[in-house]
């Protein structure tokens, strides 16, 4: 019984590992963008940004883009067919706003090629979605910690972007540590409401720590 229980277990690791990594999708079918914003300071904080002296080096960030991703209602598609490359020069040109040039790799990789365009349309794609939140002015440059409702957060961003729902932001969180922030957007970059699967992948901690920049 043991031997199954741990065949099966290896087995279940193997086809989820799989169906992660899976590609899914075609290149330009999908139905609005889930933009990624991600907390640097949290990052900054692990063990693993103790050893990135690119992003948490002598230059302290604040919120960098971590991807813009092609969604549908449900789901989303990933490791599309694509005959579109990314080279170097379009790695360097995003390093301002997205400093790390293994993580470009990736969203190319894993979201760029559902999107239907080239990787230079894409990343300017996805600055301009970065380009297109304005951040509340208590995430520029804090020097302090504080605890805060991951509602207050989306509601911060709401009144910081007048026009933009609550329902099109969603707030993420790393245990008790802000993470990242949402915002859905339709293929024209305009904010709209996220679908429930979403807005369910939301913190659901009552209060979060937001790390000061570093």
């Amino acid at each position: 019984m043991l031997r199954f229980l741990v065949a099966l277990g290896l087995l279940t690791a193997v086809m989820w590992g799989q169906g992660r990594n899976t590609p899914r999708g075609t290149a330009g079918e999908f139905d609005f963008y889930l933009l990624s914003l991600s907390w640097s300071p949290q990052y900054c904080s692990s063990s693993a940004g103790a050893r990135d002296n690119t992003q948490c080096g002598q230059r302290q960030y604040e919120f960098v883009l971590h991807g813009l991703w092609p969604q549908y209602e449900r789901s989303w598609p990933q490791f599309c067919s694509t005959s579109q490359t990314l080279s170097n020069p379009v790695v360097e040109k995003m390093m301002d706003i997205m400093p790390s040039r293994r993580l470009i790799r990736h969203e190319w990789e894993k979201h760029g090629v559902c999107s239907g365009m080239s990787a230079a349309e894409y990343f300017g794609k996805a600055r301009t979605a970065f380009g297109n939140v304005k951040i509340p002015s208590g995430f520029q440059s804090p020097r302090n910690a504080r605890t805060v409702a991951p509602a207050k957060i989306r509601d911060e961003f709401a009144a910081a972007n007048p026009g933009v729902l609550k329902e099109a932001i969603t707030v993420g969180c790393a245990g008790r540590f802000l993470s990242e922030v949402r915002v859905c957007a339709g293929k024209d970059l305009k904010a709209r409401a996220c679908p429930a699967e979403v807005q369910r992948q939301g913190c659901r901690m009552a209060e979060i720590i937001v790390q000061p920049v570093r």
